[in-house]
């Protein structure tokens, strides 16, 4: 079964490998030197003042960024799911919290942001996704960030990077917390989430909120190469061998060439087939249909090719489907992936079956790609 959902993602055969050797003990010195050298990658992926690991989902690093950087008002941009959860996250811990609302297909505006940082002055922190995984659309956080601060220099901006980082360039001058989970670009199992934190974020901490989720005491461990509480050894391992294979195979800017010349190749060829591209600015890490056949094409696409899709949350289920589009993947199991979503329309009755998907996936992969 290919494995081609937004997260969990597929996990390189050589790091499965170097996380099946045996146990290690978090507080040792053979530890603390994979952590130096984990943390060091880590630098070069985030470019932050700071990086920190924690044991936990994606949504702990929401939660952490959240308690630690917000103490007054929290603007939340929902444009799905994950945004909707920064929401809840400020109201489970007594924050106030104002939203801009928009459709799943909808990013948000400047303008939007501005308007409600003017007529909330309250706000000090602003948490957004980068690329919003429930309908696979991409917010413009650099620019919308970049007007929240020129409005408030001190404004902390929380940016949700869990499907961005290892997908794309981040300009993170204006982010103060940029958050990514090991089971989406890092091609990890889930359990380990990272925080990339700007110098003003860490004066903001102080002595830092909450008990495990505190930052202060993360970030004083961590500069020592340990962890305040047990390290998510294996997990860990495993991202110095991700991002040691990522080092070996051109750097982190082959692979976000790679990704980039793979979505545009994705989406053209699904184009091709007369489907519909959902969100009105794609992001980089998945295509997203929507089509009156999603439940349909996502079934025949498990049982009949082997091929393994998201679908739709909420209000969307059953009308989307979201085909994975980072990581190291291999150009032949993408081409497969098109392919079977044409051979799915054919066995629907949509359009017969030519190679059309294929034939524009390759062309602009290995023509335009070389």
């Amino acid at each position: 079964m290919l494995l081609f959902t937004p997260g969990p993602t597929s996990v390189p055969q050589n790091v499965r490998n170097a996380m099946s050797d045996e146990t290690m003990h978090h507080r040792t010195p053979e530890f603390e030197a994979i952590f130096e050298k984990t943390r060091t990658h880590l630098f070069k992926l985030f470019k932050t003042d700071e990086v920190i690991m924690l044991a936990s989902s994606g949504t702990g690093a929401m939660e952490a960024a959240v308690i630690n950087l917000c103490h007054n008002t929290l603007l939340s941009i929902n444009s799905g799911k994950f945004g909707e959860r920064f929401g809840k996250i400020a109201r489970a811990h007594s924050l106030n919290s104002i939203e801009i609302k928009n459709e799943w297909d909808t990013p948000a505006t400047v303008e939007e942001v501005e308007s409600a940082l003017t007529q909330n002055p309250k706000i000090d922190a602003i948490a957004i996704q980068i690329s919003e995984s429930a309908g696979g659309l991409r917010h413009s956080v650099e620019a919308i960030a970049a007007a929240a601060k020129k409005i408030n220099p001190e404004i902390m901006i929380i940016a949700d990077g869990i499907t961005a980082v290892g997908v794309e360039a981040i300009d993170v001058t204006n982010i103060d917390a940029l958050l990514a989970g090991s089971q989406k670009a890092l091609m990890l199992p889930p359990g380990l989430s990272l925080l990339g934190l700007s110098n003003a974020a860490i004066e903001k901490t102080g002595s830092g909120k909450g008990y495990y989720l505190n930052l202060a005491s993360e970030i004083k461990k961590q500069k020592e190469n340990t962890t305040a509480y047990t390290a998510a050894t294996t997990l860990i391992i495993g991202l110095l061998e991700v991002l040691e294979t990522i080092e070996a195979e051109g750097g982190v800017d082959a692979l976000y060439a790679k990704t980039a010349l793979r979505a545009e190749a994705v989406r053209e060829a699904l184009k091709a087939l007369g489907l519909h591209i959902y969100p009105k600015n794609p992001a980089l890490s998945m295509t997203t249909i929507d089509d009156e056949n999603a439940s349909e094409i996502r079934k025949l696409l498990k049982e009949a090719y082997g091929v393994n899709v998201a679908g739709g949350q909420d209000h969307l289920k059953g009308k989307i489907f979201r085909i994975n589009q980072m990581g190291l993947i291999h150009d032949y199991e993408m081409s497969w992936v098109v392919n079977a979503v044409e051979l799915a329309l054919d066995k629907l009755g949509r359009r017969t079956y030519d190679g059309t998907a294929n034939k524009i996936f390759n062309e602009i992969t290995f023509q335009i790609g070389n």
